[in-house]
């Protein structure tokens, strides 16, 4: 199958006819190719203990028809204490290329089963690897790192905007080599727990502005997005609002942002990537859920009051795991982003092409 235009939703096969599986994706463009990779998916159906199996990468030069480069970094079988291992965790892949080492870098974000986040870094002399592991259990800055993002300016200055489990969103200075940080950070969007604790970084600059849009903290499911802005790459941040106003489900589509780039063929043309982990779980009351997360994480309840507030939710949490774990059935939602002044807003389209915009 042949694509000519972005169908947000739908199941995205590949110039072989497969799903596309780049999930908790990023983009990285390298001379006239776009390069997608994100999480293989493919086994992971929620019961046979597979997180992750590799990253997997795809190529294309027109957004639309992606041919499958395979596993640019593939899964380690025979070592189950290796952060590769298809048990571990590991989420939201990113890679810069750093222009004076010639490397690309890669940090992966590895979750551990007692709830401690650390990362895992890699480099490579080919966006396609082979990729090596230069550093593993790095706890940057001494925090718990979760989702986060990574970003060059235009002098090949680095930065790493990351969520510190459960309690703010970190940017901090990277090494001149990509693979650390320097010490050098600031703090924003603090909150007690989650499920307001924003997670899902996604930055991108426009017009001398930077921008980031961030997710609340429900798991897989989705909720309400977040969009802020400010002048400069460590803030101080001023928050905007949701920019998926015209959601009447309050969970930004069902998806959760994982990458903002612009295409540079057009004059002011910003695409927002987003994961739909559970397309299974559409019908499900989101407020409820969220409650759930609510009551959860309330320091000031007994784990009886816990029990007994979660108990009157009447939700059915064993079914919503099942489908909430099988993430192999995730689809994709890639929408442009509109403004009016600073404000970033994210619309919904049934279909729709790049070259409609602009030049």
């Amino acid at each position: 199958m042949r694509y000519d235009a972005f169908h947000p939703g739908q199941l995205w096969l590949d110039t072989e006819g497969k799903p596309i599986q780049a999930h908790g994706g990023s983009i990285l463009r390298v001379g006239d190719m776009w390069y997608w990779y994100g999480e293989n998916k493919e086994h992971t159906d929620g019961k046979n203990g597979v997180w992750t199996w590799g990253i997997r990468c795809y190529r294309s030069r027109d957004l639309y028809n992606w041919e499958d480069c395979g596993l640019i970094i593939p899964p380690v079988l025979d070592d189950e204490d290796s952060p590769l291992h298809p048990t571990a965790m590991i989420d939201r892949p990113h890679i810069l290329y750093n222009r004076r080492t010639g490397k690309y870098v890669c940090w992966l974000k590895i979750m551990q089963k007692n709830g401690e986040q650390h990362e895992t870094v890699l480099t490579a002399d080919d966006i396609l690897g082979p990729y090596a592991i230069v550093r593993t259990g790095l706890r940057p800055l001494g925090m718990s790192a979760g989702d986060f993002d990574l970003a060059v300016a235009p002098d090949g200055k680095a930065y790493y905007y990351f969520e510190r489990v459960h309690s703010e969103t970190i940017c901090a200075d990277l090494t001149e080599d990509y693979t650390d940080v320097t010490g050098y950070y600031t703090t924003h969007f603090p909150h007690v727990a989650p499920p307001y604790v924003r997670e899902a970084t996604s930055h991108f600059a426009r017009r001398g502005k930077h921008y980031l849009i961030t997710s609340g903290t429900t798991g897989y499911l989705p909720n309400p997005s977040e969009v802020a802005v400010a002048e400069t790459w460590h803030g101080p941040f001023t928050v905007l609002g949701n920019p998926h106003p015209g959601d009447a489900s309050n969970t930004s589509f069902h998806t959760q942002v994982s990458c903002v780039f612009r295409v540079p063929e057009r004059k002011d043309l910003f695409i927002a990537m987003a994961d739909r982990w559970c397309p299974d779980l559409m019908d499900l009351d989101y407020e409820r859920y969220k409650q759930f997360y609510e009551i959860r994480f309330d320091a000031g309840l007994s784990e009886a009051e816990k029990e007994a507030r979660i108990a009157a939710l009447n939700l059915d949490m064993a079914q919503i795991d099942d489908l909430r774990r099988d993430t192999s059935k995730s689809t994709y939602v890639w929408l442009p982003i509109r403004f009016e002044g600073e404000m970033a807003y994210i619309n919904w389209r049934n279909e729709w092409r790049w070259e409609e915009f602009d030049r």
